[in-house]
């Protein structure tokens, strides 16, 4: 027997925006349904670095990551939870003239947005970070950035989407939805959803529904493959990056060095992934280079996840081209963690306001258009 609901707002995906969205959804005073395939905050909003980072963000996302920043200050208090937020700092860290030079110029485009950069030479950075190896030269040091653990941040969205009265349904994948009369009607097994609107969420999934409303966009499938050490005595302060990438790192208070680098192996369809052992090791490589005291260390666990990633590495968020009522927030290409709690107040700015105090237009989706014309998408399928 199917189930029938009528809401405000149906959300697809259960990640920290689409959780995010429905408790700003429900203070405003709308009714609303998330409908989540697996666990909420299971997928790429759970298995990531953890960074809370706005430094070496795309100038586009700026004006959000500034935003979004204040809102972990508060967000133990707003969840009732403690999501293990710390604002230890970012370092981005130089390994040659030409990446000193790249910080440089960045530092000079990021204050023009408000974010303070401080440039660190092989003196200063020797002395706040003597633990760092002598591949590094230089360093970019945003101070406000910091770190969270993801396991945490959206389950406790969706336990406070319920505690305000959303509906909140995990195990419940989305086989379709489609225009109904002046609405929506979105079909899980054994659940039909009629609504006003729709707030496409649904991580690497996402081009698939997006495809359902006549949207094509190339949004393919990336991989993150993360690593954690069994715990050491305190010392990695800051959470660190490298230019050109590679690898990333932080160290946890129980002492922890989690740390990731490159692609393992998934797949979308069956939506399943798993880390792998070449791409590991490299990264072990890289992070000791970085950091000579990891040398040694076990690794006590890997793993791996699948979030969607768009070709200008920045997300699709705002309207639907083709759809009146449907909100796209998806695409964050790996560095959406940040951005999550934030995402979730510009989804209920959109349906209850009709725009954003942010400016959405390099995110519209309408971007895609020409591209998806000329050649086929790589749709991420669930």
């Amino acid at each position: 027997m199917t189930e029938r609901l009528r809401v405000d707002v149906a959300i697809i995906g259960g990640g920290i925006a689409g959780c995010a969205a429905a408790v700003a959804l429900r203070e405003a005073g709308l009714t609303v349904v998330v409908l989540e395939k697996d666990l909420c905050g299971a997928g790429a909003s759970g298995v990531n670095f953890g960074g809370v980072r706005q430094q070496g963000r795309d100038l586009a996302e700026l004006p959000l990551a500034r935003r979004a920043r204040p809102l972990w200050d508060r967000l133990a208090e707003r969840l009732g939870e403690d999501v293990e937020f710390q604002a230890t700092g970012h370092l981005k860290l130089a390994r040659s003239e030409t990446d000193m030079a790249q910080l440089e110029r960045y530092a000079g485009d990021a204050a023009d947005h408000g974010l303070a950069l401080e440039l660190l030479g092989t003196k200063a950075i020797r002395s706040r970070a003597p633990w760092l190896g002598p591949d590094v030269i230089g360093a970019s040091l945003c101070a406000e950035d910091g770190q969270a653990n993801p396991r945490f941040v959206g389950p406790a969205f969706a336990r406070l989407a319920r505690r305000l009265g959303a509906d909140v349904r995990e195990h419940a994948a989305v086989i379709e939805s489609a225009r109904s009369g002046d609405g929506f009607a979105t079909r899980s097994e054994g659940i039909e959803v009629h609504s006003r609107f729709v707030v496409n969420c649904a991580g690497v999934a996402a081009g698939r529904v997006a495809q359902w409303f006549g949207e094509d966009v190339p949004l393919r499938p990336l991989v993150p493959n993360m690593l954690v050490t069994e715990p050491l005595p305190f010392f990695i302060d800051r959470s660190i990056g490298v230019c050109g990438g590679g690898v990333y790192l932080r160290q946890i208070a129980r002492g922890n060095a989690i740390l990731g680098g490159g692609g393992g192996w998934g797949d979308a369809e069956c939506n399943r992934s798993r880390p792998a052992t070449a791409t590991s090791l490299a990264a072990m490589a890289s992070a000791i280079a970085l950091v000579p005291a990891l040398a040694g260390r076990l690794v006590i666990r890997t793993w791996a996840g699948i979030d969607g990633a768009m070709p200008d590495h920045i997300p699709v968020i705002g309207f639907s081209a083709t759809t009146p009522n449907l909100v796209h927030a998806f695409g964050f290409s790996g560095h959406g963690f940040q951005l999550g709690p934030l995402v979730g107040h510009v989804i209920a700015e959109l349906i209850t306001n009709g725009q954003s105090t942010s400016p959405l237009a390099p995110f519209a989706i309408e971007r895609f258009a020409e591209a998806t014309q000329a050649q086929p998408s790589t749709l991420g399928v669930e």
